[in-house]
């Protein structure tokens, strides 16, 4: 991980080099970490496409264009720096998006499985590696140091298969869950072990004293982020910006890593802080879309840079060595997990598919080996060879992944029934999450304006259901506080639609103000579900086309009533124009009387009709606060609390906005006033 800090700024001094070289008047082509990174990104870009038409995961892919492009065979990649500082920048995204997925609440509904499942899983397969290879006359160190390596499993290549199967919910899921982030957390002890194997570290007091510092940076972490993150959150949330939403949340993840790794605790551990900490937000949802697609490119040069490491030459020479090696840690790691989750109490059942699952040798081992290997400790004590056996049998182990998981089904149906209903590879336990937002059967708005808000109001008089997608801090705290489903998110992120099931909704209303937002949500959510209701709206003959081009079975434009439109189409035939009409008028726009507009330039160039945005202070219920009266401004509808209120939000508002003209919204209340002229009426 010391590799990343002193590699990015050679990168940037290498951009800055190469284009004040190429500003002079010798042309001497493109800089080299330019093309060692397109190479990397078109090698990366084929071997997802292979994998998907062969049906492997992607990170099988990854490992083998790795190989492929690697020094011992093409020799595409020469620059083994620039994918060393891309792939730890990609355990990092890994953690951090980890973190985020799995929240403080969600940990510790299953910490009995995390420490004991998972403590039993680590250190008996230590024990037993060591014990073994001590008996062999390995040394003590390298053989810790050996158990150490073996014990870890790949947590993205078994992640992906459960979901990709449906599992993540599942008992097998929850357990194999629970070993693996045991697992990943017990890389920070055996980093910090390393330096005491190699005779460094000052002993069991060194330990001592590293592990009261990591403790200490990460209770630091926790407790002053806690404090810090919300806030920081919604103010940047509030711009609705996805530029300045992205950066900060890649600002969050690499300032607490680069917080944690000065404290000498590792960056990847910082990362899933990191993770955690956005998960106890709002917005956990919104920023696992953002930094997604990040995480994909960077955890593709991850494995890309196991491949580069593999030399195919020593493979074929060695290779009854490596298969042993193969056949031997699967086989250790299968039994040792059998039994540990036999001993938390599952039944076998459960136990073969999670010990198929983890019987391989994960990403975060290379981390461990580098480390190791510069203290002079080597695999099984083999030296330089023995660091080469164990590349080449942890690639091929996370190659076989796949092929060891689909060995489950077939063995668990020839395991005896038990006479009470046992639980099945893939069958919901009551650990498993639901989804984050309710979507099957439901009308699902996406964004939440003037023209959503009035019509979703209207479908909950009606009895129609409907939930909310939006970006928009005030909006989800004002459905939260009516008791409406509503999540904070970007809807224009297919993972995101998929993951909640966009497909099972009665329909989709795309009605945000953003004519290029509305196209690309369009266009994005006809992907993920074909055969959807999709609803929008359209302000000129061009936009409609375009989006029915997109797929949008029904464009409104603004010659309809927008809200009247949607409930049309989405309540029973039985409704009438009428009760339709009742349902909106239960909510009326509001506007200013001849007097009201005759009394300043104001009030003539308010004079409505606007719809109020809502029926409380939004930005009192975002904060926590009450209010005493509230106020429409008649320029854009903004609802705010009195100057009798604690925040007066409404004088605020028409301070900063200049929206002078205000209407009282209080019921049976229709007087005005103008903060300029300062008449009341």
């Amino acid at each position: 991980m010391s590799r990343l800090l002193p590699v990015l700024p050679a990168l940037v001094l290498g951009a800055g080099t190469a284009l004040a070289a190429e500003a002079g008047p010798v042309h001497t082509g493109p800089p080299e970490f330019l093309l060692n990174l397109t190479l990397l990104l078109l090698v990366s870009a084929l071997a997802a496409y292979l994998s998907f038409r062969a049906r492997l995961v992607p990170i099988i892919g990854f490992l083998l264009a790795g190989v492929l492009a690697g020094p011992g065979a093409l020799g595409l990649i020469r620059d083994p720096e620039l994918i060393s500082a891309a792939s730890e920048i990609g355990v990092m995204l890994l953690l951090f998006t980890i973190g985020i997925e799995f929240s403080l609440e969600r940990l510790a509904r299953i910490a009995r499985l995390i420490f004991l499942g998972g403590g039993l899983q680590t250190g008996l397969t230590v024990a037993a590696v060591a014990g073994a290879l001590l008996a062999f006359g390995v040394g003590w160190q390298d053989a810790v140091f050996t158990g150490c390596l073996v014990a870890l499993s790949s947590t993205a290549i078994v992640m992906r298969l459960l979901s990709e199967r449906g599992e993540t919910g599942a008992r097998t899921g929850q357990v194999a869950l629970g070993m693996l982030i045991f697992q990943d957390l017990a890389v920070v002890l055996m980093v910090l072990l390393i330096p005491m194997l190699a005779g460094q570290g000052g002993g069991l007091g060194g330990i001592a004293l590293a592990l009261a510092k990591a403790g200490g940076i990460i209770a630091f972490v926790l407790i002053a982020a806690r404090r810090l993150v919300p806030p920081v959150l919604e103010v940047v949330a509030r711009t609705c910006s996805t530029e300045i939403f992205l950066l900060a949340v890649v600002a969050l993840c690499f300032g607490t890593a680069s917080l944690t790794a000065v404290a000498g605790v590792s960056l990847a551990l910082g990362a899933f802080l990191a993770g955690l900490l956005v998960s106890e937000s709002r917005y956990g949802m919104q920023a696992l879309g953002e930094i997604l697609p990040l995480q994909v490119l960077f955890s593709a040069a991850f494995f890309l840079s196991v491949g580069l490491q593999l030399d195919p030459g020593f493979l074929l020479a060695n290779l009854p060595a490596v298969l042993g090696a193969v056949l031997l840690i699967a086989a250790l790691k299968a039994a040792v997990t059998t039994l540990s989750v036999r001993l938390l109490g599952e039944r076998p059942r459960v136990a073969l598919p999670v010990a198929l699952l983890t019987a391989q040798v994960g990403e975060f081992s290379f981390v461990l080996a580098a480390a190791g290997t510069a203290q002079g400790l080597s695999f099984a004590g083999l030296g330089a060879q023995g660091t080469q056996v164990f590349i080449a049998a942890t690639v091929l182990l996370m190659v076989l992944t796949p092929a060891l998981a689909a060995l489950a089904a077939p063995l668990v149906g020839r395991l005896p029934q038990a006479p009470s209903p046992d639980l099945q590879v893939g069958e919901p336990s009551g650990e498993s999450h639901e989804a984050t937002l309710p979507v099957s059967e439901r009308v699902v708005f996406a964004g939440y304006g003037a023209h959503a808000r009035l019509a979703a109001r209207a479908l909950s008089r009606a009895g129609v259901p409907y939930s909310v997608i939006t970006r928009s801090p005030d909006g989800a705290s004002e459905l939260s506080g009516r008791g409406a489903p509503v999540l904070i998110a970007d809807y224009t992120r297919a993972g995101l639609l998929r993951d909640l099931g966009l497909a099972s909704a009665r329909a989709l209303v795309i009605a945000d103000d953003d004519a290029e937002m509305t196209a690309r949500a369009v266009s994005v959510a006809r992907t993920v579900a074909p055969e959807l209701p999709i609803i929008t709206r359209a302000e000129t003959p061009d936009d409609l086309n375009h989006l029915r081009a997109l797929g949008a079975r029904h464009v409104l434009t603004p010659r309809k009533e927008v809200a009247a439109g949607i409930l049309d189409l989405l309540t029973p035939p039985e409704f009438s124009r009428a009760e339709i009409a009742r349902h909106l008028a239960e909510r009326p726009a509001v506007s200013l009387t001849p007097e009201q507009q005759a009394q300043c330039d104001h009030a003539r160039a308010a004079p409505g009709p606007v719809i109020p945005e809502a029926d409380v202070c939004l930005e009192c219920l975002a904060s926590g606060d009450t209010w005493v009266h509230l106020r429409t401004c008649m320029t854009c509808g903004h609802v705010g609390c009195c100057d009798s209120s604690k925040n007066r939000h409404a004088t605020r508002h028409a301070r900063t906005e200049a929206h002078s003209v205000i209407r009282s919204a209080e019921p049976g209340e229709t007087w005005a006033y103008c903060y300029e002229h300062g008449w009341t009426r």
